[in-house]
């Protein structure tokens, strides 16, 4: 079982509905391959964390890769690991700036990693989160 994180940009901005678009496509797909994770949204930068088996984590990163959509995709970790920490999360996700609701980014993140005890996933996160919060 591997974990892949990463970051990348945007070309153009997304609107609710075409990021709701995603996002649902993203679960079905994710669900389907036995693939979990979490997604932060800061303006125009994505953060994410894909768990699950070697394969299908290089096909979903791969599709992702391949998205003219997105530009500037870096891996920041690669990891085998033993459990995925996202559950039965086929796309956790969390928006940063001011999609509405009284939490902020990094509170909203903090909430969502709460169970998560691997320091390298957390600190990418809540860097991320603070970096991106009033984005």
């Amino acid at each position: 079982m591997r974990r892949l994180i990463y970051i990348s940009s945007t070309r153009t901005p997304f609107t609710p509905d075409e990021l709701d678009a995603i996002l649902r496509i993203s679960r079905r797909n994710n669900a389907a391959v036995g693939v979990t994770g979490l997604l932060v949204a800061g303006g125009r930068r994505f953060l994410q964390v894909l768990e699950g088996p070697d394969a299908a984590i290089d096909t979903v990163f791969e599709r992702i890769k391949q998205d003219k959509r997105h530009h500037a995709v870096v891996v920041l970790s690669r990891s085998e690991i033993t459990q995925a920490s996202f559950g039965q999360w086929s796309m956790g996700y969390a928006h940063g700036g001011p999609a509405g609701g009284g939490a902020t980014l990094p509170e909203t993140v903090a909430e969502l990693l709460a169970p998560i005890t691997d320091p390298n996933v957390r600190g990418y996160f809540e860097g991320f989160a603070q970096v991106h919060a009033a984005a």
